[in-house]
């Protein structure tokens, strides 16, 4: 799948290290008080449908290189100014997981607010925030949703042996076959497998060759560019009909802050990324707003067939897919569903050759058929840990455990240890509603792992009370008796409180004034030792 529409339209992280560290996304009281719940919208980007049952608020997340996954590309990442060139750059793989989690939380903080009758009777009554972890679909799972939906896609067959791969190219009976590994990570036709294979997807003619393709991919690690290096075990492949393209659009239907609702964009020029088209050809790039009350109309859905360059037949054809795209992505809360190529063959079919999907976190008590084909089991286990209690965990190769709430605050987190000589040894976001258990759950993990030989706190509290992981951290360290180096550095709500509390524990922990001065401090302690 090719890099989507992603940023360039109207989803721009909102968080970033220049625009002050993490989330400054405190929603006040007096703000309620003044003009109750709808003067909330000046300070929290929701979708108008928050007020609306009709669909829950949207959620920008980002998306690439698989069916339904987070996005995995850098945003312009803004990095902490300095002299020091950076000691050892973090892996790649590291640095497309970190940016899906920027993009995802960036995006997502402030729109995770379940606006719910019981927080709106009490106006005084500050809301709160929940993080949660952001859906995974493997690209079959994808497939399957848009083929019960009516939206045509190749025919294929999802199996987990070398038999059933041969069983199934001989069903599809079809003149070229496509074999695809199922992970959640991008860039697969070029991964190498651990058993020696290179790419991760075939192209064959010859049923009998699908037989031993699969035999060297399934079971074994494919590493690509968004894997760690000993890459991720392939559990499943996807034998598929490989069919002819005689030309490639771009659609995508997705939610725009701008207009506060749905969009359909589309380009005649598809199947190579959408922003260097935006950036070169603007012209070619075609927009239809969509009330979400009315629907979609017949002459919008004509309209974009007709941008996107389909003819005579193929032009009711490519409107009637468009509809349909357009319902599911009501039905299944989505808040993008990005078609990429949206493509025509030689014998006059529009099919959708590859896209992915994302979904409304907030919509997972309508939708748990869907949310319970999440797939967790590429996750470590520690990740899968962490997620129980809505922590985000990935772990690192260094010796500094960071924790730390926001996305963008974790990654100049790690980026400063990096430029004072460390090594960050995980990546740990709390997330905005976090509560004293989660900070015991948080130090339980970080303390666990053998390589840590210190931790570095650093919390900036907008929407999260800084009093409140001050006492979970004095909790954890007295529970589980801690023995390496603790740095915290704390701003924002109450932070003069979570500072008496600190001083006053009796316990071994080193204050630090900026995030300059907590990662010095983190590092110099390591070196000690």
């Amino acid at each position: 799948m090719r890099q989507g529409w992603g940023t360039y339209f109207g989803s721009q992280p909102r968080s970033r290290v220049a625009q002050g560290e993490g989330h400054r996304a405190t929603v006040r009281q007096e703000r309620a008080s003044r003009g109750g719940p709808n003067q909330l919208r000046s300070s929290v980007r929701c979708h108008p449908e928050r007020q609306r049952p009709q669909h829950p608020a949207a959620r920008d997340s980002g998306g690439g290189g698989a069916w339904g996954r987070g996005r995995r590309r850098w945003d312009r990442r803004d990095r902490l100014p300095s002299p020091t060139p950076r000691a050892q750059p973090a892996p790649a793989w590291f640095l497309a997981k970190m940016a899906s989690l920027a993009a995802v939380r960036g995006r997502t903080l402030l729109r995770q607010l379940v606006l719910q009758p019981q927080f709106l009777t009490a106006r005084w009554q500050a809301l709160h925030l929940t993080p949660r972890r952001w859906l995974n679909l493997q690209e079959y799972q994808s497939k399957k949703l848009m083929a019960d939906n009516g939206v045509k896609v190749q025919r294929f067959f999802v199996v987990d042996t070398a038999n059933k791969a041969l069983e199934a190219a001989k069903k599809l009976n079809a003149k070229q076959i496509v074999l695809k590994a199922q992970i959640l990570a991008g860039g697969r036709g070029k991964g190498v497998f651990s058993s020696g294979l290179k790419g991760g997807v075939h192209l064959t003619k010859d049923p009998k060759a699908v037989g031993q393709l699969a035999k060297q991919m399934i079971g074994y690690n494919l590493a690509t560019k968004q894997t760690p290096k000993e890459g991720v075990k392939v559990n499943k492949v996807m034998v598929a009909e490989a069919l002819d393209i005689s030309r490639e659009t771009y659609f995508a239907i997705l939610m725009d802050r701008s207009c506060n609702g749905p969009v359909l964009v589309g380009s005649p020029q598809g199947g190579v990324d959408i922003e260097e088209v935006a950036a070169s050809n603007p012209e070619l790039i075609f927009k239809e707003q969509i009330d979400i009350i009315e629907g979609i109309k017949d002459s919008q859905a004509q309209r974009m067939a007709e941008n996107l360059g389909f003819l005579g037949p193929l032009k009711n054809q490519a409107a009637d897919q468009i509809k349909k795209l357009y319902n599911l992505f009501l039905k299944i809360d989505a808040t993008q569903v990005e078609v990429n190529p949206f493509g025509e063959t030689p014998e006059g079919q529009v099919i959708c050759f590859d896209a992915k999907i994302n979904f409304d976190d907030n919509a997972e008590f309508r939708q748990k058929d869907i949310f319970a084909m999440d797939d967790r089991s590429e996750n470590e286990p520690i990740e899968n840990e962490a997620a129980r209690y809505d922590l985000k965990y990935i772990g690192l190769d260094g010796n500094i455990a960071c924790f730390v709430n926001g996305a963008g605050l974790a990654m100049a987190t790690c980026d400063i240890i990096f430029l004072n000589g460390g090594k960050p040894a995980n990546f740990l976001d709390l997330g905005g509603g976090v509560k004293e258990a989660q900070v015991y759950q948080a130090f339980k993990l970080l303390t666990a792992d053998p390589k840590v030989e210190a931790i570095l706190v650093n919390i900036f509290g907008g929407i999260v009370n800084c009093a409140i992981i001050a006492n979970g951290i004095t909790k954890a360290c007295r529970e589980l008796e801690l023995k390496v180096p603790l740095v915290v550095r704390l701003e924002g709500t109450n932070v003069h409180e979570a500072q008496n509390i600190l001083s006053n524990s009796g316990l071994p922990i080193t204050s630090a004034i900026d995030l300059e001065d907590a990662a010095k401090k983190a590092v110099a302690s390591v070196a000690r030792k």
